[in-house]
């Protein structure tokens, strides 16, 4: 199972354990470290993102499946639940890096956001070459640790998920491009850090306002402008999938599964679930390990990657 009864979802960090060590690693799936491929539900503290070059299976995001079709892109901002089902032979980049890193260029993080909504992308034949080419010059300069390197990273990352950003506009409706700066941007972003922060905070838009400092109209006016809801329907949304993470991914029971997503009342909770689901949390649960929670293994204290170590222990790129 994926977890002890009372238990929460595992979340893994990228640990920097001494000061001034770079908040960022990029390797290979084998390199990376032994949870790379985890095939077992749980959350990051920090982002990832992955280009699949070869390797097969499905790839769980938040409960939504995409099977893998290489060569891939995907992106995971800190909360998202993922796991690795069924992988076979999976191989190629992954970037790990923490908040710390998009200070420079800060309307990554809204850009990342966006991506990580998305599906996952298959870059044709020269975009897959061009990105590839673009992540082994970031391996180089994150190897080499020359005078400037983190600005030269920070650039690279810039490029790179611009360059992504513009793949999936070509694909994506009409008026859905980001808004990468400005107040509005700014104001949207850390509205969603809050909603997405796994620790209780506020639940109302009127909390949110006066967490976030402004006026309630001004949020929602914002908001809306921005996203195209309103902060109560991103509010029930989150407090949904988070709901439905713990559901799936922990033994957690109904109660408190209703207690860490702010409901005093678990038949409120239930009600609350079935209106915006259509189904009941116990339905919820019973249908999803139908399909998609196998036995799945635990790695206690494990890391992703050791930012104490600078190098990842192989020479060898990626295909």
């Amino acid at each position: 199972m994926a977890g002890i009864a009372g238990e929460t979802l595992e979340t893994h960090s990228l640990d920097v354990t001494r000061p001034g060590v770079l908040p960022f690693a990029i390797g290979s799936f084998d390199t990376i470290g032994p949870l790379a491929r985890a095939d077992f539900p749980h959350r990051h503290s920090f982002y990832e993102i992955g280009l699949v070059t070869r390797g097969s299976g499905a790839h769980v995001v938040d409960l939504v499946r995409q099977d893998l079709d290489p060569p891939c892109l995907y992106a995971l901002v800190p909360g998202q639940v993922h796991q690795w089902h069924n992988a076979r032979g999976i191989a190629g980049w992954v970037l790990l890096f923490d908040e710390d890193f998009l200070l420079t260029h800060h309307g990554d993080a809204e850009v990342i956001r966006t991506l990580s909504a998305r599906p996952r992308l298959r870059p044709g034949r020269t975009e897959a070459a061009d990105l590839r080419a673009l992540l082994r010059e970031l391996d180089r300069e994150y190897r080499s640790a020359a005078a400037g390197h983190i600005s030269i990273l920070s650039s690279y990352l810039h490029i790179l998920l611009l360059s992504w950003l513009r793949m999936t506009d070509r694909e994506a409706p009409s008026g859905e491009a980001v808004d990468t700066g400005g107040r509005g941007a700014e104001l949207n972003d850390h509205f969603r850090r809050l909603m997405e922060r796994s620790d209780p905070g506020p639940r109302s838009v009127e909390e949110y306002a006066r967490e976030l400092g402004v006026s309630t109209s001004y949020l929602h006016d914002v908001v809306k402008r921005g996203t195209g809801r309103t902060p109560g329907q991103l509010i029930r949304a989150q407090q949904i999938l988070e709901s439905k993470r713990l559901i799936a991914g922990t033994d957690l029971t109904i109660r408190q599964v209703a207690t860490a997503v702010g409901f005093c009342d678990p038949a409120y909770f239930c009600r609350f679930f079935r209106r915006e689901t259509g189904v009941s949390p116990g339905q919820f649960r019973r249908e999803f390990c139908r399909e998609l929670r196998p036995e799945f293994r635990r790695a206690v204290g494990e890391k992703h990657h050791d930012p104490a170590e600078r190098s990842l222990g192989s020479t060898r790129w990626p295909a």
